[in-house]
């Protein structure tokens, strides 16, 4: 089946707007479970212009005594995030690149040119017991980067698909549309026949996340901002109980 993992960093961009003490991250973490989530996706950046640190240990407390969720880190393959990583113990690392100036990560991780600089964190990551993905571009070659690398899961960089559909006016049947959700597929594929786990993720939302819920050994979506932004209007519970529907409508013929 399926899964979704919602990301809240944006629950804690709107708190440090005021520097105070909410919305709370944990609260937005307990109402997305509630609401059906699988897995709970935060991405402790350099800056700590969301998530922080505390954030990162009490959201692993959550989860501990949540049966059935998991805790996802994105983080930047540093000595000093492996250090949290090894001391916080999430579930799944997620590998991701990170600029200072960007105000979402815009692009995947090139695994195939930082192939030296990832191998020592990403063993030191799995030595450790943890699921270990990179976030990547859809692409074949870096696809088999990851593998060398010996990640166990690679998710795949919509933001192409979903910006696609965008400027195509949400018209699925427009050329370029259905060439970035190729890649995306052909990636994904790529991806299940080296044995890694096929994850996607980035800028998907309620208008284009069905096409790709709909391929074939899809694991897990990892969806934040849309799913945040609804929230406002209907509750965070009701936004990715709304979500997972869509999902699972997508993917019945797979199943």
């Amino acid at each position: 089946m399926i899964q979704i993992g919602v990301n809240i960093d944006h629950v804690a961009t709107v708190r440090e707007a005021r520097r105070g003490g909410e919305p709370d991250p944990l609260r937005a973490a307990h109402d997305a479970i509630l609401g059906g989530a699988h897995c709970i996706t935060v991405h402790l950046r350099e800056d700590r212009r969301h998530i922080n640190d505390d954030d990162v240990t009490r959201l692993r407390d959550l989860v501990e005594r949540t049966a059935g969720v998991k805790l996802n880190l994105e983080m930047a393959a540093t000595s000093e995030l492996i250090g949290i990583a090894r001391n916080v113990r999430p579930h799944m690392c997620t590998l991701v690149p990170e600029r200072r100036m960007e105000i979402t990560t815009e692009g995947g991780l090139d695994v195939v040119a930082l192939r030296n600089e990832l191998a020592d964190g990403v063993a030191q990551l799995k030595d450790l017991g943890m699921i270990v993905s990179a976030f990547i571009d859809p692409d074949p070659e870096q696809v088999a980067g990851a593998s060398k690398l010996g990640c166990d899961a690679c998710e795949l960089h919509t933001g192409p698909y979903a910006h696609a559909f965008s400027a195509a006016g949400g018209d699925f049947l427009h050329k370029p549309v259905q060439r970035e959700l190729e890649r995306v597929r052909s990636a994904g594929q790529a991806i299940v026949e080296r044995r890694m786990r096929f994850h996607a993720g980035h800028a998907l939302n309620y208008h284009n996340v069905q096409p790709v819920a709909a391929l074939s050994d899809l694991a897990e979506l990892h969806i934040g901002h849309a799913i945040v932004s609804r929230a406002i209007f209907t509750g965070l519970r009701e936004a990715v109980a709304e979500m997972i529907a869509l999902m699972r409508e997508a993917a019945a013929p797979n199943t």
